[in-house]
């Protein structure tokens, strides 16, 4: 241990040997985190703690998995075998497994993705006659997983309506609850809300969990919830040994319910708290540390915090400066080769950018010049049509109640059950008051049936009850395998239209559980089943690809690479539209851009396009408010031939009039539109705008600073 002590700089190794108590670690970008919580882990299992009584939570199950090997790598495979270590949700999920007869539930239960979520409230919209065109049920199911992340019951829901749709969204609400409960099934929201709800309804399960557990841990603490938060306080009240470790320069979650304040407030919240500063980072060169440093500091809400770093100096930080996203793609793709023959390959590349719809452009542009590239975000492995139809069947194995797995897979393959026999089905559930599970053993008694579709569900059914029999003494993958060739889910595939392509990934599946089965000393169907859906998008991508990588700024936190792009620094990109007039979330569209100069190494370059075709054609772009935040020392610029040199935000506005010189009515020129008189002006200072009509392109809003209107007058 003192070897390992000894190779910690001197902050690491005061979090590592930290006695009792609570422990505040802000570690900053590349700091070495993982390796803190690692090493004080294992000093605690140095001390003699118990590794039954540590439990680490993470956000990601790669995270939980790379903390285990290190673990395993320094104190051996039999300690950390025994910690309790996952994300928050497979955590909770276990925890409601021993333990959900006290909720109600059984514990074989359901864990509903987005998109089986999504399948029951349109469901439920129809049955309460509530078109797409007053609910979208994406649009409620996220309207109702934010009221849950604030722990907001329907009930406190409904109180607090004040407009028809958020009574409607209530009224949903409670409905989605009741159903969630007749299929035996929880959401990704449930397995947060439902542990609270175990602890604070059976104190003696609380009081279990609280001893059990002497110290816990919390990685990525910043992107925590007030589910999260609450979690933790009623588990960590008796010992008091919360080590939580995060940074809040880059918490970036907030649309997902994160709330920074807990990581802001935990002083607060623990008065005896030791705060620790992990500054040295180990990642990147130190003028893109002077880059984040010097950007991240406009943030008023923050822990203050410096990085440094040994590392070497390195290149420039580059603003490529483009006509268009056209022009931007082509440019990211010259910069690209030209790094390639710097003795870079494709995967120590990156370009990054705020919204989906900006891959588009680059895509085309990769593909022309050849560049392969791995587009993060796709559809991801588990959420392949032909999978989810398996991953249904599977999950009636276990929870024949689930009624979102059985309307997904009653006619697939066909079988003759199509919409009006299903219709049926709900009726006779809605009148018998009973779960659809229970309605399909009941077919042969509604009447509207055809006697050839009762016969089909009564096959079916015999089929479940016969390989739920089966899993009681067969090998857990056999079963499955020759379970989905009896409901003929394999050879409807195998034939299909891109059969072969679709039939490989359902092999590929059952290799994932054979693969379980070998690597679990008691693999059992739940726990696999588990780890499917609490899988991310991210961790579904292939890993050792050499391709360079696409993705937005979100799913790039935690990553780094070698040479990183973030294209698009426009205002209305980064920051993004709706952010400019709220000053929290403009905080948080820093921080993104923030996490995102941070992903780098070696090379950064950043760009933003002059002009963007949008809804309206073709309109110029207003570059980043973030860009004019950072000394122009500090970045080289350079433009595409196809840009028109202008001021950037980097220099200073000196050349323009002076704002007082600008007034409606005002003839004016601008170096791109030409003569257009100013209608209207608005904001002050650095955010003054004009609109101004120009005879060659109509009306345009305009920022006075970068703009360099001349009077006429």
């Amino acid at each position: 241990m003192e070897a390992f002590l000894h190779s910690l700089n001197a902050a690491q190794r005061q979090a590592v040997i930290h006695g009792d108590g609570p422990l505040l670690i802000i570690a900053g970008a590349g700091s070495g985190k993982t390796r803190v919580l690692t090493y004080r882990i294992a000093y605690l299992l140095w001390r003699g703690i118990p590794a039954e009584a540590i439990l680490a939570l993470t956000f990601t199950n790669k995270a939980a998995d790379e903390m285990r090997q290190r673990i395993r790598e320094l104190v051996g495979p039999t300690y950390a075998h025994r910690l309790w270590m996952g994300t928050f949700h497979s955590i909770f999920a276990r925890i409601l497994r021993a333990e959900a007869e006290r909720l109600g539930y059984t514990a074989d239960y359901t864990i509903y993705d987005t998109d089986d979520s999504t399948a029951l409230l349109r469901l439920i919209l129809r049955n309460m006659g509530i078109g797409a065109h007053v609910l979208e049920p994406a649009a409620v199911r996220h309207a109702i997983s934010r009221l849950k992340n604030q722990m907001i019951s329907w009930q406190e829901a409904a109180a607090a309506a004040t407009t028809p749709r958020d009574r409607l969204i209530a009224q949903v609400y409670a409905e989605y609850d009741r159903q969630l409960h007749i299929n035996n099934a929880m959401d990704f929201d449930d397995l947060l809300l439902n542990t609270i709800r175990l602890f604070r309804t059976h104190s003696d399960v609380l009081e279990r969990y609280q001893e059990r557990f002497r110290y816990i841990f919390v990685d990525e603490y910043q992107d925590t919830n007030r589910a999260q938060y609450v979690a933790l306080r009623l588990l960590g009240q008796r010992h008091g040994n919360l080590c939580v470790v995060g940074d809040d320069a880059q918490s970036i979650y907030r649309w997902r319910g994160a709330d920074i304040r807990n990581i802001l407030e935990f002083e607060r919240d623990y008065p005896n708290s030791t705060l620790i500063r992990l500054e040295q980072n180990y990642r990147s060169t130190k003028r893109i540390l002077a880059l984040a440093d010097a950007l991240i500091r406009h943030n008023r809400h923050q822990i203050p915090k410096r990085l440094w770093t040994e590392n070497p100096e390195g290149d420039q930080p580059i603003l490529l400066v483009c006509a268009n996203e056209r022009d931007e793609a082509a440019q990211i793709v010259s910069r690209i080769r030209h790094e390639l023959d710097r003795g870079y390959c494709y995967r120590d590349i990156a370009i990054l950018y705020r919204t989906n719809a900006q891959s588009q452009a680059l895509e085309e542009a990769c593909r022309q010049a050849g560049i392969p590239y791995v587009l993060v975000g796709s559809i991801s492995f588990y959420q392949r049509r032909e999978v989810k139809d398996a991953l249904a069947y599977i999950r009636l194995l276990l929870n024949p109640a689930d009624s979102v797995s059985w309307l997904r897979i009653l006619n697939v393959p066909p079988r003759g059950i199509g919409a009006v026999t299903l219709e049926h089905l709900r009726t006779a559930a809605q009148q018998w008051h009973c779960s659809f599970w229970e309605a399909l053993q009941r077919c042969e008694q509604i009447p509207q049936l055809r006697r050839s579709a009762q016969e089909t569900l009564q096959h079916l059914i015999a089929l479940l009850h016969h390989f739920r029999t089966a899993l009681d003494t067969q090998p857990l993958d056999l079963v499955v395998l020759e379970y989905l060739e009896a409901t003929g889910l394999l050879a409807y595939y195998r034939n299909a239209d891109e059969g072969e392509e679709r039939y490989r990934n359902l092999e590929r599946l059952i290799a994932t559980l054979s693969e379980y089965v070998e690597q679990s000393p008691s693999p059992t169907l739940h726990d696999y089943l588990q780890s499917i859906a609490l899988l991310s998008e991210s961790e579904t991508l292939p890993e050792n690809a050499n391709a360079v990588t696409l993705m937005t700024l979100h799913s790039a936190k935690g990553l780094e690479f070698p040479v990183v792009f973030i294209a698009g620094l426009e205002d209305g990109l980064l920051p993004i539209a709706h952010a400019l007039a709220i000053p929290e979330e403009l905080e948080e569209e820093r921080r993104l851009l923030y996490v995102g100069i941070t992903r780098a190494r070696q090379k950064l370059y950043l760009s933003y396009a002059q002009y963007r075709r949008r809804w309206e054609g073709i309109l110029p772009s207003q570059p980043s408010r973030f860009l004019s935040e950072l000394p122009s020392e500090l970045l080289h610029i350079e433009y595409s031939p196809s840009a028109i040199p202008s001021l950037l935000p980097t220099e200073s506005p000196t050349d323009g009039p002076a704002e007082g010189l600008l007034r409606p009515g005002l003839r004016v020129r601008h170096p791109v539109f030409g003569i257009g008189v100013i209608e209207t002006l608005s904001g002050k200072g650095l955010d003054t705008r004009a609109v101004v009509r120009f005879s060659s392109v109509g009306r345009k809003l305009l920022l006075l600073r970068y703009a360099r209107l001349q009077p006429l007058e």
